[in-house]
């Protein structure tokens, strides 16, 4: 079979290759093949081949956190039977050791999901890290109330537009931080209350106005760096910032003081830790949601491009585009 494949960590034009590598093993139980469809280039997959993500595999190794694909064999088991994973069944891939960017890949039937038939691949492909990162640290770590303000940093990523999404669904309104002050009538049409420069504004004073100089009790950070900082002082006193990416890669210098005064609280979020401390049926409510929210239009993924995996250098270049105009997906069954 035919699988993307890097040996060493770093830049992924120069590290990831095609390559022709064994069939994926024969399930055990309580583990299943599937024949993969798509996978998405996310983030954290090119942290990964760079090698500055927080888990590394053991090289050689295979990038893909997520994807969607069909069962082709089961080993059984009870957890199998009970949630219906059979050979043919359509279902999203949950790969969290990496792997999906394969013809086919073995894994515990526990990080399947099956999906409903009128979901599209493309949107399966993109089932759960961007939706389920922004449901959970909205609704189940933040707990953001309706009428509440949330300012998020990185607001016109896909994640970023979930969020601004989530906000016209729940009822909670949105502040959200850009590079580039043109995204800001896309992203009101999206449902954005407010939209600042992070070159251009003074976030404090602008959220001072915004809010009547309430202040935000709520904000969601994934860039790190000195622009933490910014972040913080837009936060009301008791405010909580949830920081779940480090896309900047620069430290945050922070200034203790900051979160004294007000009694303000900065929290680390990331998803596979959170999962872990979930029960099976809180998982199967979660993605029971995403379904739902995906079938309304809330939690779905624009697409810009789908590519072979022979067109990889091509993917590698339109994921690094300042703006590529959505996710970028693997087609990996070659059909």
């Amino acid at each position: 079979m035919k699988a993307i494949v890097f040996e060493q960590f770093g830049e992924p034009r120069e590290v990831l290759q095609l390559r022709d590598v064994p069939m994926a093993s024969d399930p055990a139980s309580g583990e299943v093949r599937v024949h993969m469809r798509m996978s998405p280039i996310n983030p954290s997959d090119l942290m990964t081949v760079r090698g500055s993500y927080g888990r590394l595999p053991s090289l050689p190794a295979t990038p893909g956190f997520e994807g969607v694909g069909v069962v082709e064999a089961s080993g059984g088991g009870l957890l199998a039977k009970l949630r219906g994973i059979r050979p043919g069944r359509r279902v999203a891939v949950l790969n969290g050791q990496g792997g999906n960017w394969a013809e086919y890949v073995t894994l515990s039937a526990r990080h399947v999901v099956p999906v409903p038939d009128d979901l599209p691949d493309d949107q399966v492909a993109a089932f759960f890290v961007n939706p389920a990162t922004a449901i959970v640290m909205t609704q189940r770590v933040l707990q953001v109330t309706r009428g509440s303000w949330l300012l998020q940093t990185g607001a016109g990523s896909a994640l970023g537009r979930m969020v601004i999404r989530l906000g016209k669904h729940f009822g909670f309104r949105t502040i959200n931080v850009v590079r580039r002050r043109e995204l800001a009538g896309e992203l009101k049409s999206l449902g954005a209350d407010e939209v600042l420069s992070s070159t251009e504004d003074k976030l404090a004073s602008e959220v001072a106005r915004i809010t009547q100089g309430a202040m935000a009790p709520y904000a969601l950070d994934c860039v790190g760096g000195p622009g933490v900082m910014d972040v913080i002082q837009c936060l009301a006193p008791q405010g909580r910032l949830l920081v779940y990416g480090t896309l900047s890669g620069e430290p945050v210098p922070l200034d203790t003081r900051a979160l004294m005064s007000g009694q303000r609280a900065i929290e680390g979020f990331w998803l596979s830790e959170w999962v872990k401390q979930q029960g099976v049926l809180r998982m199967l409510s979660l993605f029971r949601q995403i379904t739902t929210l995906m079938r309304a239009g809330v939690l779905t993924t624009p697409v810009a491009a789908t590519y072979g995996l022979d067109q990889l250098p091509a993917a590698i270049e339109h994921v690094e585009r300042q703006a590529r105009g959505g996710k970028i997906l693997l087609k990996l069954d070659g059909t």
